[in-house]
């Protein structure tokens, strides 16, 4: 079973840790230093979330007049995953789970700057995981 019943979920709580990934005290100004639009697109459930790395960061679901210089494609739960630190997105790519268009490097460069957000992101769905328990 999924673990997003639907987009708007998706958005609450991938979109909502982009959303802090700015404000971070730790890795925010690296992340909007990245000058980078990436547009993500999600599977089960269908969900679009672009975020523009740039000072100040903006993040939005849904279509967008947001340019993206990359566009991942994944199912949402593999997102999930990558949140909670159980996910390598570049052994995603390479077995390809996660596709991509447009220069990887250039994410792959933000990956590192995540681990930080992990903590945030399994308190932002530490409710949710306890209502599924």
């Amino acid at each position: 079973m999924a673990f997003f019943a639907n987009a708007d979920e998706v958005d609450k709580y991938i979109g909502e840790m982009f959303r802090l990934a700015g404000d971070h005290p730790e890795v925010g100004d690296k992340m909007k230093a990245a000058n980078i639009v990436m547009r993500v697109e999600y599977s089960d459930p269908d969900c679009v979330v672009t975020v523009a790395f740039q000072d100040p960061m903006r993040v939005e679901s849904g279509e967008t007049d947001l340019a993206p210089d990359i566009t991942l494609i994944m199912r949402a739960d593999i997102a999930n995953q990558f949140w909670r630190g159980e996910y390598n997105l570049a052994v995603g790519l390479a077995k390809g789970q996660v596709k991509a268009k447009g220069p990887i490097n250039k994410i792959l460069k933000l990956v590192p700057l995540t681990k930080p957000l992990f903590p945030v992101y399994r308190d932002l769905v530490k409710d949710k995981d306890a209502a599924a328990s």
